[in-house]
């Protein structure tokens, strides 16, 4: 009876370590799916050089080299970008970040825009990023670019132009003149 008895609990035993291994193995491959889906997705502070290479690249790269911006907003940019400092809110997953954010590279680089002043910042499917940058500066929508003259914010481009194009948004938000996005109050 003894025997029966250690037998029964050393098998009773067992089971419950197969099923916390089992709960450990289940756990570990959700982690496993997290770190997949975070390799296709930019998360917290980047660079320009991080969307020219794969899988980025195959978005980001047609999207800057096919725009043409507008030459008159163009020049207006040119004239007064250097004043500001510029912050970068966006998701390698949304659609308006892809369609935007390229064209918005490329006005800078047509600008000669010192990229010292630019951050550009990754948030997550809950537009949310690790140091919770996103909760300070209260942005609920991606892509959002913010424009700071001596140290404080001016106005914010968020989600996608009012006006015909980014660039104669960019160009209304640098030269100073009235300018509202969607979500402004």
């Amino acid at each position: 009876m003894n025997k029966f008895l250690i037998f029964f609990v050393a098998i009773a035993l067992s089971c419950g370590n197969n099923v916390n291994k089992s709960k450990d193995l289940s756990e570990n491959k959700k982690d496993l799916k997290t770190e997949t889906v975070q390799k296709d997705m930019l998360l917290g502070d980047f660079s320009k050089e991080e969307l020219q290479q794969k899988p980025f690249s195959n978005w980001f790269q047609p999207a800057y080299e096919d725009f043409s911006p507008n030459s008159e907003a163009m020049a207006t940019i040119r004239e007064n970008i250097d004043d500001y400092e510029i912050k970068v809110l966006m998701g390698t997953w949304c659609g308006d970040s892809k369609r935007e954010v390229p064209k918005f590279l490329k006005l800078l680089d047509e600008a000669n825009y010192d990229y010292q002043k630019l951050e550009l910042v990754a948030v997550d499917r809950n537009k949310t990023t690790p140091n919770k940058v996103e909760e300070e500066l209260e942005v609920h929508r991606v892509p959002t670019i913010i424009f700071y003259k001596d140290g404080k914010e001016v106005n914010r481009f968020v989600e996608y132009p009012q006006g015909q194009s980014i660039e104669e948004d960019i160009a209304k938000i640098v030269s100073g003149k009235e300018y509202k996005n969607s979500y402004a109050d």
